[in-house]
Formats: C-alpha cells, sequence, structure tokens
C-alpha cells in the first residue's frame, strides 16, 4: 500500500517547533548540522516508501511461522531488514566506539516513526535492539559491550527483552524465572517468558535476550530480580555464534494484528547466561531499555496513524459518493463536512503527537549532551504521555480511517483494517497506557508538580505570544491543567490521583497540541491563513475544548467508582 514518509514536517518540526538546533549546537551532538539532518531524513524516507512499505501487505498475510522448530518470517522479511542493518539505522543513536553513529535521539525517533508507518511489524526487531543496545551501554560489564555492542550495532546480531511471565505481566515481581551461578561466571537460566517480541528470526546470526530473573537470594518482588544477557547461540572466543543454547520457541501466539513479527513463548531449561548490572539490580537495568522503548513505541502508533491518514485521504480523494455541497470542490467525499471533519481530526492530532514525541526526544538529547536536570526532567514528564498519547492517536487515527473508507474500510484488501488491527497493542506493551498516566501522577509528581508547572509556563508564552482568540484559548486550557495539577499533587490518596490519570494525561497532551500548533502556525508567517494556520485553528476549536470535561473527570478522583459492588456490575 502506498506510503511516503511525511519528512517536510520533520523538518518543520524541527526547525520552528521543538529546536533541534539547540541540540546541533552541543559538543556531543555538533556533528547533527541541519545538512546532515536533511540527508539522514531522506535517505531514511527512500527506505521506508521503496522497501519497507511494499513488505507491510506481505506480513499480513503471510504470516511469521514455527516450523519444526525454526522460525520462519514473512516474504521479504530478511531483505528489507537487511537493507536496515546496512545502512545502520540501528545504530543510529548508538556510541561511536562501537560502531553507531552518535547521532541525537531526536533522529532516530523521527526514522523510526517513518519506519513505523511504512512496516511496523518488521521495525519492531530493531526497535528492541536499540532499546537492548541502551542498556548494554549503560549497564553492561567492559566484556559484554566489547563482545555484543559492535555486532548488535551493526544490526548482525539483534535483541529481545524478556519480561513476561504467564503469571507476571504488569506485576513484574511475581516472576518465577530462576538464575542459578555455575561457579564460572555465567548463571543457568530456568523460566519461561511470554509475549516476547521477535523472539526468533531466520536472517540475523544469534538474537540476544536480556531475561528478567531471581537469583537463590532473591527476595520476592521486584526488588530481587536481576538481569542475564541470555544469547540464542553462545558465542565463541572469537565472538562468533556458537553452540546452541538450552532455550526454544515453544509456540507462536495467534494476534489480532502485526501478523508478521513473531512473538514467541519462550522456555529457557538451565540455558547459559551473563549478568546484566549488580545482582538484584535487574529493574533499574531493564528499566532503561523499557524507557527507550516507550518513546519507540509511541511513534510507532504516530507512524501508524500517519499511514491510515495518507491511506484515507487518497481514498476519499477519488471516492464519489452523493452530491458534493462544495461547488468547485473535488467532486468526491472529501467535499462531506463529516468526511473532512475526519481528515482533519486525523492531520490535527497526528501533528500534536509527534510534536510531543520530537519534543521529549530533543529534552532528552539536551540533558545527556549537557546533563541538565531541567533538560532531564521535562523527558521524563514528557515520556509516557509521548508513549501513551501517541499510540492512542495511532488506534483512534486508524479506526477513524476505517470509517473514511465506509463500507470498504470493513473489506481486508483496502488495508485500512491493518492499521487499526496493527497499532492496537502498542497502547498495552511497554507498560499499558493506563500505567503511563498513572506513573505521570504519581513518580513524574514527586517534584510537587514542578516540571509540569515548567511546561506549562511554556505553553503560556506561546498562547501570549499568539494573541487573538486561539492564544485565549490555549491560555484558559493551561490554566485550567494548571489547576487541575495543583489539586493532583495536594491529594494524600494515590487512589484518588489514579482514578483520573488517564484524562489527565490526555488532558495535558491536548494542551501541548495546542501549544505546538501555534508555534507551528507563527512561523508559518502567511499572516494566520496558511494550511498550518488553518489546521492550529481547526484544533484550538475542535479538539482543545474536551480538555475542559478531562479535567473535571480528573477531580472526581476515585469517587463513585466503587459505588458498584462486583454482584452489581456483573447483574
Amino acid at each position: 500500500m502506498p506510503y511516503r514518509a511525511p519528512v517536510s514536517d520533520y523538518k518543520y518540526i524541527f526547525d520552528h517547533v521543538v529546536g533541534l538546533d539547540r541540540v546541533a549546537e552541543t559538543d556531543l551532538f555538533a556533528e547533527a548540522s541541519a545538512d546532515v539532518t536533511d540527508a539522514i531524513l531522506t535517505e531514511a524516507a527512500r527506505l521506508a516508501d521503496e522497501v519497507l512499505a511494499p513488505l507491510q501487505r506481505n506480513g499480513d498475510l503471510h504470516p511469521a511461522k514455527l516450523e519444526n522448530g525454526v522460525v520462519r518470517t514473512s516474504p521479504g522479511f530478511a531483505e528489507g531488514y537487511a537493507a536496515i542493518a546496512e545502512g545502520g539505522w540501528v545504530g543510529m543513536s548508538a556510541d561511536p566506539e562501537h560502531g553507531g553513529m552518535g547521532l541525537p535521539q531526536a533522529l532516530t525517533t523521527a526514522v523510526n516513526e517513518m519506519m513505523s508507518g511504512a512496516c511496523l511489524s518488521l521495525q519492531l526487531n530493531p526497535l528492541m535492539t536499540q532499546g537492548q543496545i541502551e542498556a548494554l551501554e549503560h549497564h553492561a560489564s567492559a566484556e559484554l559491550k566489547a563482545l555484543y555492542l559492535p555486532r548488535m550495532t551493526s544490526g548482525a546480531w539483534c535483541g529481545t527483552m524478556n519480561l513476561t511471565e504467564p503469571q507476571a505481566g504488569s506485576d513484574v515481581g511475581a516472576l518465577r524465572t530462576k538464575a542459578v551461578p555455575n561457579g564460572d561466571g555465567t548463571y543457568a537460566i530456568s523460566g519461561q517468558k511470554i509475549y516476547i517480541s521477535w523472539g526468533d528470526n531466520d536472517f540475523t546470526e544469534n538474537v540476544c535476550h536480556l531475561v528478567l530473573a531471581r537469583l537463590p537470594d532473591g527476595v520476592p518482588g521486584t526488588k530481587g530480580i536481576s538481569l542475564f544477557m541470555v544469547p540464542k547461540r553462545i558465542p565463541t572466543e572469537d565472538g562468533e555464534p556458537g553452540t546452541a543454547n538450552s532455550l526454544r520457541v515453544v509456540s507462536l501466539e495467534h494476534k489480532m494484528g502485526l501478523h508478521g513479527s513473531p512473538t514467541s513463548v519462550m522456555e529457557y531449561d538451565r540455558a547459559t547466561g551473563w549478568l546484566v548490572g549488580e545482582e538484584h539490580g535487574g529493574m533499574k537495568a531493564m528499566f532503561t531499555m523499557m524507557n527507550n522503548a516507550r518513546l519507540g513505541v509511541g511513534v510507532q502508533g504516530i507512524g501508524v496513524a500517519e499511514a491510515a491518514c495518507q491511506h484515507a485521504l487518497a481514498y476519499a480523494a477519488e471516492r464519489k459518493q452523493g452530491k458534493t455541497p462544495v461547488e468547485g470542490g473535488a467532486g468526491t467525499i472529501v467535499d462531506h463536512a463529516d468526511v473532512r471533519r475526519m481528515l482533519m481530526t486525523m492531520k490535527a492530532q497526528t501533528f500534536a503527537a509527534r510534536a510531543i514525541a520530537l519534543d521529549c526526544a530533543v529534552s532528552i538529547d539536551l540533558a545527556r549532551a549537557t546533563g541538565a536536570a531541567d533538560q532531564a526532567a521535562r523527558a521524563a514528564l514528557l515520556t509516557p504521555i509521548a508513549k501513551a498519547f501517541g499510540t492512542d492517536t495511532g488506534i483512534e487515527v486508524s479506526s477513524i480511517g476505517v470509517q473514511v473508507h465506509g463500507g470498504m474500510g470493513y473489506i481486508e484488501e483496502t488495508g485500512a483494517a491493518q492499521f487499526s488491527r496493527d497499532v492496537r497493542v502498542t497502547a498495552i506493551y511497554e507498560g499499558t497506557n493506563g500505567i503511563q498516566a498513572m506513573d505521570l501522577v504519581a513518580r513524574k509528581m514527586m517534584d510537587g508538580g514542578a516540571a509540569a508547572m515548567a511546561l506549562l509556563n511554556e505553553v503560556d508564552a506561546t498562547a501570549q505570544a499568539a494573541g487573538g482568540a486561539s492564544g485565549a484559548a490555549l491560555a484558559a486550557a493551561a490554566g485550567m491543567l494548571r489547576e487541575t495539577t495543583e489539586w493532583l499533587v495536594s491529594q494524600g490518596d494515590l487512589n484518588d490521583r489514579f482514578a483520573g490519570a488517564v484524562p489527565y494525561l490526555r488532558a495535558f497532551a491536548l494542551v501541548l497540541g495546542g501549544h505546538y500548533h501555534l508555534r507551528a502556525a507563527a512561523a508559518e508567517g502567511d499572516g494566520g491563513s496558511g494550511r498550518r494556520a488553518a489546521l492550529a485553528g481547526f484544533f484550538i476549536r475542535r479538539m482543545l475544548p474536551e480538555h475542559v470535561g478531562l479535567c473535571a473527570a480528573v477531580r472526581e478522583g476515585a469517587g463513585g467508582l466503587y459505588d458498584m459492588s462486583l454482584e452489581d456490575l456483573t447483574a
């Protein structure tokens, strides 16, 4: 199905909305000049458009299969992955010491989005590896780094994360996988893990599993968990993949979507593993990978939203149905008011989600390059918003895309339904969106709301600069969100915070969306008559007002949630 990476949108957001130039001004990222950024985005777009997008349908129609213990991937996926690896895209932000490009996370985020829009099933593979690279860079021993990082950065080997077990989903502390010292510096890992994205493939030399397990002296709960590197094939002294480790893919999950991505049930039977980080410090190390993946998953949702938007617009521009009410219009359904409403909603929300994600990535880069505590706090605050709102946007926009297609949207041959089926899981993995929201109102508010208020100060400045009705509307929305944030921080009972966490996160995302839209419109310079001003006006007038009801729901706390008993609910 046709897809074109929105390179011009990335450039515009970088230049006029989130300030990527600040990143390039640091010593660490001095090579990320405007020319380099343009070249990277252009070349990655060519890969996404010409190599990956044609594989999208293959993954759905010809799913990955497990045959005689071997995973067989979808047609063309091996060649697509080879193109990703050979282009150096896996290690874009990895340390140059191990073969990486050392580029800003902001650029990697944009490239990950365009690859997700082209073929989400395949893009999941390098995303997992990127997260593992970061975890190893921060927590692995020098020996493990020297062995694994060059091979993972090149894409010769790929990585996974193994957290979930049948009885331990979001409650990771309930895991039962065991790690027993072998006496030679290695450990025997035994247990079963489920929902392992890209647990195996037939196109990389080795698959490197980061596995959470408990040592014999590990206390119950998350504080007793350690992290281990458990490769599919045990490396030889010269770093070649050697004998098979004692692990296997038990089965592949039968999923709603993402059929090209083999989601595996993994079994470890005294498999040889190496400790990553400190004993009983596994969650700290794994969270490094998970935080990387949360932003990555957020842009997966945005990538699918972009693809679904393009797909719907192409259909609406050609489909003739009924008498069109617009004189001199296209003569197709794109002229109908409700179809136009849907298309503009898709485009406006996708832009807002994209700007949130790229702003988050810029803050990550600035924090890393400068050590600035305020940028680190800003990045931490934006991460759950980027993940949750990005994936919600993918779900909502792809669903609207089906509606734009009408009855044909429900017919698989059009491809509209695949976007909806593929993206649905992104709101679940790497911490459900409810968990992201709970993190936002609890852990991210441990500073008394200081980081949130600082961000709202930026929104206020944008509103004041914009002026007029749009600026006033954004200022009022930011004021209401500020009052709601103060109310949240004042609640001693965390359950009152958690009850309104999801509407709070969405309200915050909508206010930020208005902020980014007005910044984009201001930079357009067409006297308020350009396309970005039109889209900003649509967002401010028709989408931002949702924040009123959301903030009201937040301030209800947990009241009323438990007024019905379980018997009442099942009556």
